[in-house]
């Protein structure tokens, strides 16, 4: 028998992660409505997806309610990059509070199954390594990047209040640094930022002395992620970190964007910005446990994948590698 349609709701749909998820789930049959108010989404990022019958395109704020009928809801809706959340601190906050709490209503109204997705920045510059999720954090409730961190806290109180309080289905993910095609050229994250500079033979900009570590997740792998953890049986509400437990320096992964754009540009140095964790790394020993998840893609070939894509949408030739490989810090 076959089985039935779902139709799914995805805020934040335009975006670099929205717009994969949605392909993703049209592509298992879904019904898909993306909606996006395209201040970091880009109808570029959609545009392949605009043909297909069963996907629709709904240009609206989280931050103001919203009637559907749906069967599920992913709530991808807030700027991710400290570039864009920074822009306009308190929409953010707006963002992830207001928007948490109208998509909750939704859900709530419908009976429907909602993600949320979180980020490691609730974990903030971390006193554990790795981190679990049951670490609390080390976040200053009053930098700049607590419009961010803290609006996203806050989302996660929202979601298991909710659960707590009237019963609805929740799933909420900590995701950790993720990169892929469909970054925004100019959203200031590491990946990015590194790609575009080395491709236009620019000099790479590294923040304090690049011994920070980050764990940098390919974006199938973690969309995977998070389609196990919605199809979770019931009763796994999360947290569940996602993201890859390989950590690498950020030096490292300079020098491997170095390498496959065989860049001659060199490095410079710059102060590191307030409250910038020194380490980000998951402990996916949850997600390994109860989806079976783990990433499957590794550094080289990813950021392989993605300074194709930057290659293309910025009209360069695609580069021959030159050095040798990055190895993982321990």
């Amino acid at each position: 028998m076959k089985r039935a349609r779902k139709r799914v709701l995805v805020t934040g749909g335009a975006g670099f992660l929205g717009s994969h998820l949605c392909e993703r789930l049209l592509a298992e049959g879904e019904e898909v409505i993306c909606l996006d108010n395209f201040f970091t989404g880009s109808r570029d990022n959609i545009r392949h997806l605009l043909p297909h019958p069963h996907f629709e395109v709904i240009r609206h704020d989280v931050t103001q309610p919203i009637q559907l009928e749906v069967d599920e809801i992913y709530n991808l809706a807030c700027p991710a990059s400290p570039v864009h959340y920074q822009h306009n601190p308190v929409q953010t906050v707006r963002t992830s509070v207001h928007g948490a709490i109208n998509v909750l209503e939704l859900a709530k109204r419908l009976g429907a199954r909602i993600f949320q997705a979180s980020t490691s920045e609730v974990y903030g510059d971390p006193a554990v390594h790795p981190q679990p999720e049951s670490y609390r954090g080390n976040v200053n409730p009053i930098g700049v990047r607590a419009c961010y961190d803290e609006g996203k806290r806050c989302a996660e109180t929202l979601f298991f209040d909710y659960h707590r309080q009237d019963g609805v289905d929740i799933r909420v993910a900590r995701i950790f640094n993720t990169y892929g095609p469909r970054m925004h050229p100019n959203d200031g994250r590491v990946v990015s930022n590194f790609i575009v500079q080395a491709l236009q033979n620019e000099p790479i900009t590294l923040y304090g002395d690049g011994r920070q570590t980050r764990s940098f997740c390919y974006v199938d792998d973690l969309i995977e992620g998070i389609i196990l953890l919605m199809r979770a049986p019931g009763g796994v509400t999360g947290p569940v970190n996602i993201g890859n437990p390989s950590e690498f320096t950020i030096r490292e992964l300079a020098e491997e964007v170095t390498r496959q754009t065989a860049s001659r540009a060199g490095f410079v140095i710059r102060p590191l910005p307030q409250d910038d964790p020194m380490q980000r790394c998951p402990d996916i020993s949850l997600a390994r446990a109860l989806l079976g998840w783990q990433p499957q893609v590794p550094l080289e070939a990813g950021l392989r994948r993605t300074i194709g894509y930057f290659a293309e949408t910025l009209g360069l030739r695609m580069p021959e590698p030159a050095l040798p490989r990055v190895v993982a810090a321990r």
